[in-house]
């Protein structure tokens, strides 16, 4: 049986995932495999309505794809190693809810190519440095991070980030718009917990949230008449939801919504 590499678990409308190969939190082919059922699960826990991504241990988020693994590989097992791995983080940046990475510590290589295919990102204060330094064993970023990198800070920046494979302090990373937020380091992970809060129901409607990271996600990526369209579906479909009955009936009523994500 293979080892438990992702655990998943709920909390109060919460879905957390937890990459667990310590110390670095490395990962495999297996690995990816298990964030990808966990992924599915989270998409499909009808009481899980933001997914909250961390890593195991103190020191590192994750510090990346396991050399050692890719030493000893083929070269045709490598390509679809990368192939399924940019597979899965598709599959989270467009599943519709709400993803939050919290980064506890060092978040370098794939480790930060699979931060980026969430939605926000929080890191720790002091917990460690941030950057795509690929470059320096010969390769580049494979895991989405050329494109999503150069999409979060601007082409030119990207390239120079990841050309020089230098890595930087989180602040730095907050300045460039990579981080959405530096947290204090005490009670990080609260203070994540916390934040995500605000996205559930009944305060929020988790369904509307979920729907607006699906219009930018998708509609970023196509003609703007498309992405228009992509953003009218989903309207469609929000309009039909009980959340917009309770947020439309609300207002006129003068009072504060109760939603429930549906």
């Amino acid at each position: 049986m293979a080892d438990k590499l992702v655990n998943y678990s709920t909390q109060n409308g919460l879905a957390i995932i937890e990459l667990t190969d310590p110390p670095a939190n490395t990962y495999t082919y297996e690995m990816m495999k298990q964030l990808d059922a966990a992924i599915l699960e989270a998409r499909m826990d009808d009481g899980a309505h933001v997914i909250v991504l961390k890593g195991g241990g103190e020191k590192f988020f994750c510090a990346g794809a396991n050399i050692r693994m890719l030493q000893e590989v083929t070269s045709r097992f490598k390509y679809f190693f990368c192939l399924h791995a940019n597979e899965t983080l598709t599959r989270l940046e467009q599943t519709p809810k709400l993803v939050i990475a919290a980064l506890n510590g060092h978040c370098v290589g794939g480790g930060l190519e699979i931060s980026m295919a969430a939605d926000i990102r929080l890191a720790k204060k002091g917990a460690g440095k941030i950057g795509l330094p690929e470059v320096t064993l010969g390769v580049l970023p494979g895991t989405g991070g050329t494109q999503r990198l150069a999409r979060l800070v601007g082409k030119a920046r990207a390239i120079e980030l990841m050309t020089t494979g230098r890595t930087f302090e989180f602040e730095e990373a907050e300045q460039m718009g990579l981080v959405n937020q530096v947290l204090p380091a005490e009670n990080f992970m609260e203070k994540v917990f916390e934040y995500a809060r605000q996205f559930l129901p009944p305060n929020k409607a988790s369904k509307a949230v979920g729907l607006i990271k699906r219009a930018v996600q998708s509609g970023i990526e196509v003609p703007f008449s498309e992405s228009l369209a992509i953003e009218r579906e989903l309207q469609q479909q929000l309009f039909q939801s009980e959340d917009a009955k309770e947020g439309l009936t609300a207002y006129n009523e003068k009072r504060k919504p109760n939603f429930a994500g549906k």
